[in-house]
């Protein structure tokens, strides 16, 4: 809300040149301090200063707060601040009679209104009064991730809403009160709507190492859009570690293993036959079990053709919700580091897979290369953020430009959505 002041009538600085011509400084001076209505102490302008929306108990947030003066007042000023002392916009009558917020009141809040008038005689006035808006009937949600805790330097950070928010500019709004921060700073960054209640978060680049991320709301009683206001809700607190980054080449069937750039492994590996191709591009560690017992049938192989199988699996780091791990494979030692015979997954020997397992974490980077697969979708099988470019990725954010939806790998019949129980999802060997 703007602070508003209108300059003294011609007829006032007119009186004001008189008075110091005609006499010596300090009588000048003594004139100005007995005779000047604007040094007189600000009458109490109840009477002549009337609230549209604010009285009578509590305040629609919806709707403007409007203030009006009677007979020869004019108002010369109007500010209003909630408890926190922000202001709230507002534009003032080319007359002074009127005056009305430009920016929506939140709801829940209390705010104090002070008025500054001016009678026809030039005698100031004040009028203050404070009131509270009512409570937003339903509250607008957002729940951060993942959860607090040390992450890989791919992890996106995520945010989930109560409500679909659909239209452009109410998704501005809420995007605007969503605050990412890390120490040491990431450099630019920005959110993506991924659906109407879903958005990421990542850097231009990866996150720094050994990082502390923040992420925070400040939509408590903020207008998202008609009657929905935001709620209060818990910030989120996490941190990085190294940066940890598996080269999975399908072409050469070796993985290499780099440490904050330093390469300290090169790991012989198989990856999908042709039909089960491994996906290319970004992937970002989902989660690990040490041990899983896969089935062909998750990923719609029926049981007794030649390509099914029931195998016990150790040391299994997933990358995708589709069933794409990289997992101890016994079973195809003789074709790692020569041949891609798997349905999928990348395999390599139960020591190699077992240090794999032992040396990454949620979020680190497994980037898979030289498949003739598909690349992996950007949000529907995981975590694919990284497969945008930072111009398509900025595409995605209402605050700067329109939103756009990535596309998307052709279907496949394996994929199961991100939302499905970890139990239920499949499993590729």
């Amino acid at each position: 809300m703007s602070h508003l002041r209108l300059s003294p009538t011609p007829r006032r600085r007119t009186a004001l040149r008189c008075a110091l011509v005609v006499a010596p400084l300090a009588v000048g001076l003594t004139a100005c301090g007995s005779g000047n209505p604007l040094a007189a102490t600000p009458r109490d302008a109840s009477a002549k200063v009337s609230f549209a929306s604010a009285g009578g108990g509590k305040a629609d947030p919806d709707k403007p707060l409007e203030v009006s003066v009677k007979g020869g007042t004019r108002i010369t000023d109007v500010t209003a601040t909630d408890a926190a002392g922000r202001y709230i916009r507002g534009e003032l009558s080319a007359d002074g009679k009127r005056w009305n917020s430009t920016a929506a009141l939140a709801a829940g809040a209390h705010y104090t209104v002070r008025v500054s008038t001016e009678d026809s005689a030039g005698h100031p006035g004040r009028k203050v009064l404070g009131f509270d808006t009512t409570a937003a009937s339903t509250g607008l949600h957002v729940a951060f991730g993942p959860d607090a805790g040390t992450y890989g330097v791919g992890q996106p950070i995520t945010a989930e809403l109560s409500a679909p928010v659909k239209d452009h500019a109410a998704r501005a709004v809420v995007e605007s009160n969503l605050k990412v921060t890390s120490a040491p700073e990431a450099g630019a960054g920005s959110w993506y709507w991924v659906d109407d209640r879903t958005l990421h978060y990542r850097p231009q680049s990866y996150w720094p190492t050994n990082a502390k991320i923040e992420a925070s709301s400040s939509l408590d009683g903020v207008r998202v859009q008609d009657r929905l206001y935001g709620a209060a809700d818990k910030p989120l607190t996490v941190h990085t570690g190294d940066r940890i980054e598996a080269l999975t080449d399908a072409g050469t069937d070796q993985m290499t293993f780099k440490d904050n750039g330093k390469v300290v492994k090169t790991i012989p590996i198989t990856t999908g036959k042709p039909g089960f191709d491994t996906r290319n591009g970004i992937k970002v560690v989902l989660e690990k079990q040490a041990f899983v017992q896969m089935k062909s049938e998750s990923i719609g192989i029926a049981a007794g053709s030649s390509d099914s199988y029931d195998l016990p699996v150790y040391w299994a780091t997933r990358v995708t919700w589709s069933g794409e791990y990289v997992h101890a494979a016994p079973w195809s030692e003789g074709s790692q580091g020569y041949a891609n015979v798997s349905h999928g997954c990348t395999g390599m020997s139960t020591d190699n897979a077992h240090w794999f397992f032992d040396h990454v974490r949620q979020g680190d980077i497994v980037q898979v290369v030289g498949s003739q697969g598909d690349t992996m979708a950007p949000f529907d099988n995981g975590f694919g953020d990284w497969n945008l470019s930072w111009d398509q990725w900025k595409k995605g954010s209402a605050l700067g430009g329109s939103a756009a939806t990535a596309a998307k790998s052709p279907a496949d019949p394996a994929d199961t959505p991100a939302s499905a129980p970890a139990r239920l999802r499949p499993q590729t060997a």
